[in-house]
């Protein structure tokens, strides 16, 4: 696997230094040494961007598209990239990158879909996009089009991102995950460059491998994904079930089917509650996880939406996450419901001792309350309690957020 840095083409080791799989390391920053000038960075946004640097870009179609004479742009290699993108500078709480923000996010989509229209959106801060016909198209491989959308981002959007490119989008999502932020990493389709890089992974860094599995399979000595690899299929499939160890053997051999899906990212509600520390209290995690589906259903409510689902997302002390959605049976903005949710998506989890530095609720696929239907019921109960939440609203609107609220809330101000 190779790493870029500023778009300068491939690295070798005898500048960066290689790691025991083959991967060279390149400067992770677009300043300093090596950084593109304005008249690099202008350049590398002509093509397709309708910009040219000051006194002209040579070589450049006015639509984007170069001459590429056959067989200059190799086809077979990788052509599934997955960027994240993210702040340059630590403007969140604790330091840490503020939120990109949906309207930025949206322009961040929309340049990719000038390289191809086979854009998967993953909200809040990544993409995948299949850039097979691209290849030709910009004459450049896809560790070339990931330079050139990584400097775009960052002239136009003032965002920089971390690209994985790979064959698939298990790989090019390990590929970004490999090291710092902002950088370029390309894996090769070649088996034996793959079996290197997974080797020496924790069964963790597979995608789709969330905690719970991750120690089932630690238990049977199964730690890493070389030895998953090497573990018979019907041995997986009697610890983890017929479909889920067929499965995680498929993807510790590196095959993916999953196709990149076209998408439009839905619109979406979130909240997050980071800790002081590491908490390893489930109860204050639960009692977070209250807040913020209090805070969720009162903002739907108010803006007269309901969500079709709800992700949880938790982020541990090592900076990895793991995600999980549930989606409703009906639309819905009743704070109980996504509370109810949200308590079952953490306990499916089984996070014992897991140290957590934050947890994160975002409602999904809003839509106008006026066009969502409600089967009613015959339960005074539920009646009760939507009438309950609804005087909330009306004295929150009155009083304040904090005038009334469940008991149990913590303070994510």
């Amino acid at each position: 696997m190779t790493g870029r840095g500023t778009g300068e083409g491939r690295t070798d080791a005898s500048r960066t230094g290689a790691s025991r799989t083959g991967v060279s390391r390149t400067d992770t920053s677009l300043t300093g040494v090596g950084a593109p000038t304005y008249r690099e960075v202008w350049g590398e946004l002509a093509p397709g961007g309708g910009r040219e640097a000051p006194g002209g870009a040579e070589g450049v179609e006015p639509d984007g598209a170069v001459a590429v004479p056959p067989g200059a742009v190799d086809e077979s290699g990788p052509h599934v990239l997955y960027a994240h993108f993210h702040r340059r500078e630590p403007r969140g709480r604790g330091g840490r990158p503020a939120a990109l923000g949906e309207e930025t996010y949206g322009g961040l989509l929309a340049l990719l879909a000038e390289f191809s229209p086979v854009v998967e959106a993953l909200p809040p801060d990544a993409a995948l996009v299949d850039v097979r016909g691209a290849r030709r198209y910009f004459g450049r491989d896809a560790g070339g089009l990931a330079d050139l959308i990584r400097l775009r981002a960052l002239a136009l959007h003032g965002v920089d991102c971390t690209v994985g490119a790979a064959a698939n989008p298990m790989l090019a999502r390990m590929a970004a995950h490999d090291g710092p932020p902002g950088a370029v990493r390309a894996l090769a389709d070649d088996p034996a460059e793959i079996a290197a890089f997974l080797a020496r992974k924790p069964a963790a860094a597979l995608h789709g491998v969330g905690p719970a599995t991750a120690r089932t399979l630690c238990a049977y000595g199964l730690d890493s994904v070389g030895r998953i690899a090497a573990a018979p299929p019907a041995t997986l499939q009697r610890i983890l079930g017929a479909s889920t160890g067929r499965r995680v053997h498929e993807r510790a051999r590196g095959i993916d089917p999953t196709p990149v899906t076209p998408n439009a990212p839905a619109r979406s509600l979130s909240a997050e509650h980071r800790f002081g520390g590491d908490e390893l209290d489930p109860g204050r995690r639960r009692r977070a996880l209250l807040t913020l589906a209090d805070g969720l259903g009162s903002r739907l409510r108010t803006s007269g939406q309901t969500a079709r689902g709800l992700a949880l997302t938790v982020r541990y002390a090592d900076g990895s996450t793991t995600v999980r959605a549930r989606t409703f049976e009906e639309p819905t903005a009743h704070t109980p419901a996504l509370t109810a949710a949200a308590y079952a998506l953490h306990a499916a989890l089984g996070l014992e001792r897991a140290r957590v530095r934050a947890v994160a609720l975002r409602a999904e696929d809003l839509r106008d309350a006026d066009r969502t239907a409600r089967q009613l019921t015959f339960d005074p109960a539920d009646d009760k309690a939507r009438r309950a939440w609804a005087a909330v609203d009306r004295a929150r609107a009155r009083f304040g957020a904090a005038a009334v609220g469940p008991a149990a809330l913590l303070d994510v101000a």
